[in-house]
This record gives C-alpha cells, structure tokens and sequence, in this order.
C-alpha cells in the first residue's frame, strides 16, 4: 500500500487543501466505506478505464450491486458515507478542495454539485489528463504533474475562497449559526445562501460534519475514553446526540469504527 500526499503551488493553494496518490491492493475486503469530511474532491482512476458506484446513495450496497462510473469524477461536498470497491484503489490520483475552494477554481457554485459525483470531463475539459499521468513514471511526478494541469486551468488567476466564507467557517467551529451570522453582520438567511453556494452544505449541517471529523480523528488516533466523556470532549451535548450523528454520517456506531479502523481515516471495511 503506498498513499503519497503533495501540498499545492501557491496559485492554488488558497482553495485547494492537497493532492494525493494511492496505490492499494490485497486489502482483503471488497468494498469501504467512505466517510463525509465536508469538501468537494476530484477523483482519477490511472489503472482502470472506470471506478465503481456500489450504491450507497440508494441503499443497494446491502444488495452488492454495482454500476459502472467514468474514470474521473468530480465528488461534491457530502453529508452521508459512500462505498467504494476496493478494485478502484488500485491506482488513483485525486485533490481535495477546501471548504468554499472548489467555486474559485472551477468557476461554478460547489451546491451544484452537494451530494452527488458527476464525470470530470463534463465540468473541466481538460483532454488527456489521464493519459498525461499515466506516461509518468513515479507517484511524484504524477502530482507534481496533476497541480500544473491544474493551474493550467486558471490561467494566471490566483483562486482565493471568498472572506465572508472562510470567516464562517472560522467561527462555526464551536458556536451557533446564530452567532456566527451575528458576527458576520448578516442575516443567517444570507449565511445559509452563502454557504450554500460556496461550501455546497448549509452551515449547520457543515459544522455537524465537522464535528463528526473531531470524532473520527480521536478514535482513529486511539482516544480511550467512555463515549459520554468523548462526546463532550469533541462538542456534542450528550452520547445520544453523538451516537445518532455518528450513524447518520457513517452508517455504523463508533465501536465498530473503532474496532475496524485502517491506515486513512475517512475508510473503514464495508462489512
């Protein structure tokens, strides 16, 4: 298993967290889940000519159903796990967007995309980005590749998330959407329009998302604490509260996280 992480260039750096590559095989399960972290990110399969839809929007990974999907997709911001076959990690390359940085690079609204994946080439028609890749000889040169096809796309913009956006998020981490609309000077009509646009979930919803990553990060660091004294730590008002998002986001309860986790965070075993 080899996972190769490359900080952006500078052009791109205000609205893109990281590129990545992977490479995995012989994981010995077939299918993962993976967990929503709030940001859009770009998808590309170098070994295959497709990736895989298991189903997980419509619940038809319990019947192992599968269809086929382009071999670069766009995956918008999310609020629910999806699952991947474990075939597709095979190879890939992939960039996360920050939270409101997909808009300035592509261009277009991220809630055009919230809770959906849609193919690369209808949205970025960049020709033979996979072929590029794939004549590349080292993980590294892939990524280093990848972030200059990417600032092709600019063309000598530097892509910037709007202030009002990141402000918010600044501040939802650990206050009320009242507060934070307060704050801003706006109405949490206008926060929620915003938010909307730029980040592709709604403020409350996105800091539910965040909330559930501190989560995610202290039991995959190995946190052994009760779940009420974790719960309280990470923000949540009582274990309920944390046990019902915990499941609304993952679709399993903490302990079997805990119990299945793997090297990456945000994927655990389908069982």
């Amino acid at each position: 298993m080899l996972f190769l992480k490359a900080k952006p260039s500078l052009p791109l750096a205000g609205c893109i967290r990281m590129l990545w590559y992977a490479s995995a095989s012989g994981l010995g399960h077939e299918r993962e889940r993976v967990l929503p972290n709030g940001c859009a990110q770009i998808i590309i399969s170098l070994a295959s000519e497709a990736l895989t839809d298991c189903g997980a929007d419509s619940g038809e990974e319990a019947l192992h159903l599968t269809r086929p999907m382009p071999a670069a997709i766009l995956a918008g911001p999310r609020s629910r796990y999806d699952v991947i076959h474990t075939q597709d990690l095979s190879e890939l390359v992939g960039i996360i967007f920050r939270p409101g940085g997909l808009g300035p690079w592509l261009r277009q609204p991220a809630g055009a995309f919230a809770e959906q994946s849609v193919s690369l080439d209808a949205i970025f028609p960049q020709q033979r980005i996979r072929d590029r890749l794939r004549e590349l000889a080292s993980p590294a040169q892939k990524l280093a590749a990848l972030d200059a096809i990417l600032n092709e796309h600019l063309r000598g913009r530097i892509a910037e998330r709007r202030v009002t956006t990141t402000a918010a998020l600044h501040l939802l981490r650990g206050n009320s959407v009242r507060y934070t609309s307060a704050s801003l000077g706006m109405s949490e009509r206008r926060l929620h329009q915003i938010f909307c646009e730029d980040v592709g979930l709604s403020p409350k919803l996105w800091s539910r998302v965040d909330r559930f990553q501190g989560i995610l990060h202290a039991l995959h660091s190995g946190a052994d604490l009760p779940w009420d004294q974790l719960a309280l730590a990470c923000g949540y008002y009582d274990q309920s509260h944390f046990s019902n998002d915990f499941r609304a986001f993952s679709g399993i309860d903490p302990s079997t996280y805990a119990a299945h986790r793997g090297p990456w965070r945000n994927h655990v075993p389908a069982l």
